[in-house]
């Protein structure tokens, strides 16, 4: 079975919202199970379990939130040394009060350096939730879990 791995990190509840529906939206592709957890509770083994790897984060400060990076920090060498992770699929969606661009920079900088695959556009929210930013972030979902489970990615 296909395993999509999505982390995310909120306090307000917007990027929980987010990962809810990449959730909601892998999950309605058949033959994929889903690991939603908060980033902190995430771990190597999670990441080198999964065939691909959404990332959900609000910025702040202009940076992506400190659980993220935490993750990253946790998982990075112990990971580099496994090969699985190699150019795995990952997507990303962020929340964000201002543009996002500095979260998003930063983690696909990270995403770089592992290296992880992006395979589609991110979401990024400004502002408020709204239901068109919801849909976006299920069609994300659909498309990383669609291409993990398809084998095109």
């Amino acid at each position: 079975m296909t395993q999509i791995l999505i982390i995310y990190h909120s306090q307000a509840g917007h990027t929980e919202a987010m990962a809810q529906r990449v959730a909601r939206g892998a999950e309605s592709i058949d033959g994929v199970q889903i690991v939603l957890k908060k980033a902190g509770e995430a771990t190597l083994q999670d990441l080198l379990e999964c065939d691909g790897l959404a990332i959900g984060s609000p910025e702040y400060f202009g940076y992506m939130a400190g659980m993220i990076k935490d993750f990253f920090d946790r998982t990075y060498e112990p990971a580099r040394k496994d090969r699985r992770i190699f150019k795995k699929p990952y997507v990303v969606f962020i929340s964000a009060g201002n543009d996002g661009s500095g979260a998003l920079n930063q983690i696909e900088r990270i995403c770089l350096g592992y290296p992880l695959k992006k395979i589609y556009q991110p979401v990024v929210a400004k502002g408020e939730l709204d239901e068109d930013t919801l849909k976006k972030c299920e069609d994300l979902g659909k498309t990383i879990a669609a291409g993990c489970e398809a084998g095109i990615y």
